[in-house]
């Protein structure tokens, strides 16, 4: 079957769902179409690891794509591009021609050498429903990596009465993004939470069956799970783009109205590569601000509008009864700044690279993103002392 649409989304994710509706903002009669690989409409994927362990619930997650007339064709997956043509074919023999296309193909997670049903490679909201049915109260669930999604689900399993074992290489929660002292204050926190935190531990293999899996750590040990989570971080999806020809850096490399190499496709969210002004280099980031405002904008352009994409995304993390926001580059390898009001548990850390603002780290500080993007932005030098009160700015 041949589709035709004057704008066509390939992914079905939060990036997806705010270009359409961007799109429709901006045109009212033009057509769009979207296509993606899983079987849900595009949904809320923060919750996956966090609000939905609490007391949201999986409805309450859709983003309701559909209200902006996009003509949905989910579990499909775009295997062909042919550019000259604009014309994108699926796995199913079905055809697209577009005006204009976005490419908000996100990314995929990092997979361990083995699978299996009790082996989670946590990403979608099939992971999730999937990991619901085995994390039920007192089952030993291990959690392989020590970053974002690793953190977050091994708080949110506890919480929720799983015996949780956490196992990364690195030597504390977080190492790298957070100062040293905060890292280790966050092993400490975890194990008073009843997280077993392995650090130093290298998964090397492992193997699966119907009642759960076994992982071979490093060291000669195996450890016996229910269930197995795997956190180790994504890589974009960028299968399609290389395909078609269109130039690839990391991500899928746009300008600054999110135009790919080729005018009448656009890129946006975990898969695109752009630049930002106020840190002056080219970044890729894998958060739902990026997602939602990058497939906001790219919608706008696409229906005509002229503006460049200006933002500095934010991301943000519940861990437990602490929380943070964070803001630009979160790198202990520039010159870290903290500020304390009670230490590791309310505070302000600035990283600065020649006294330039780089980063901020809001932690369990709330509504001081936009005043941490004025002060990324900011030609000034700065120093432990000047910055001493500067964040949170009351309003």
């Amino acid at each position: 079957m041949e589709h035709s649409y004057d704008y066509l989304i390939i992914g079905a994710g939060m990036t997806a769902d705010a270009a359409a509706k961007a799109i429709r903002e901006n045109d009212v009669k033009g057509s769009i179409g979207l296509v993606g690989d899983e079987p849900q409409p595009p949904y809320e994927r923060p919750p996956l690891s966090k609000a939905l362990w609490k007391d949201k619930t999986v409805d309450a997650i859709d983003l309701g794509t559909a209200k902006s007339g996009a003509t949905l064709h989910l579990d499909r997956r775009i295997e062909s591009l042919d550019r000259a043509a604009h014309i994108a074919r699926d796995n199913r023999g079905d055809s697209y021609r577009y005006r204009r296309l976005l490419l908000a193909t996100g990314a995929a997670p990092r997979k361990l050498p083995f699978d299996g049903e009790r082996v989670i490679h946590f990403r979608t909201l099939d992971d999730y429903l999937a990991l619901r049915r085995f994390a039920v109260a007192g089952a030993h669930v291990g959690v392989i990596g020590g970053g974002f999604i690793g953190s977050e689900i091994a708080a949110s399993l506890a919480s929720n009465g799983c015996k949780v074992t956490m196992l990364f290489p690195g030597e504390a929660i977080g190492a790298g993004r957070y100062p040293g002292a905060l890292s280790e204050f966050l092993n400490a926190y975890f194990r008073e939470h009843g997280v077993d935190v392995r650090t130093g531990t290298k998964v090397v293999n492992g193997k699966a069956d119907d009642k759960g899996a076994d992982l071979a750590l490093a060291d000669g040990k195996t450890l016996r799970f229910d269930a197995v989570v795997a956190g180790l971080g994504v890589t974009p999806n960028t299968v399609l783009a290389e395909q078609a020809g269109l130039k690839i850096d990391n991500g899928i490399v746009v300008d600054n109205r999110l135009r790919t190499s080729d005018p009448d496709i656009f890129a946006a969210g975990d898969v695109a590569n752009f630049h930002n002004a106020a840190l002056d280099t080219r970044m890729r980031v894998e958060h739902e601000n990026a997602a939602i405002s990058m497939g906001h904008h790219a919608g706008r352009v696409m229906a005509g509008a002229n503006e460049a994409y200006t933002t500095l995304p934010f991301f943000y993390s519940d861990l437990f009864d602490l929380g943070y926001e964070a803001v630009g580059l979160l790198d202990d390898r520039l010159d870290v700044v903290e500020h304390w009001t009670q230490p590791n548990r309310e505070g302000v850390i600035y990283y600065l690279d020649r006294g330039r603002v780089r980063g901020v780290l809001l932690w369990n500080v709330w509504g001081q993103v936009d005043a941490a993007r004025e002060l990324i932005a900011e030609p000034g030098l700065h120093d432990a002392e000047n910055l001493r009160g500067r964040l949170p700015r009351l309003a």
